[in-house]
């Protein structure tokens, strides 16, 4: 099974860097997108759901998993 993972980070972000950590040592490929602009990162918060005010933003196969715990439990689930 292949997994298409993006994680939406920003820069100087501690959880950011640990959610690529985690993808990296386990060898997912993943795509990163940084939103570093205030303004475009208010509005992903916004499309993402109310709850939603940190980064990372991690999704699979276009299933939003969360920030750093929500993807260790997404690839906990899925045996990675």
């Amino acid at each position: 099974m292949t997994l298409q993972i993006t994680v939406y980070s920003k820069s100087a972000c501690p959880q950011c860097d640990s959610a690529k950590k985690l993808l990296q040592s386990r060898s997912l490929p993943f795509e990163e997108i940084k939103i570093d602009d205030e303004a475009e990162r208010l509005a992903f918060y916004a499309k993402c759901g109310p709850s939603v005010r940190q980064m990372p933003q991690v999704f699979i196969n276009n299933q939003r998993v969360g920030g750093l715990a929500g993807l260790q439990a997404a690839l906990a689930q899925i045996g990675q």
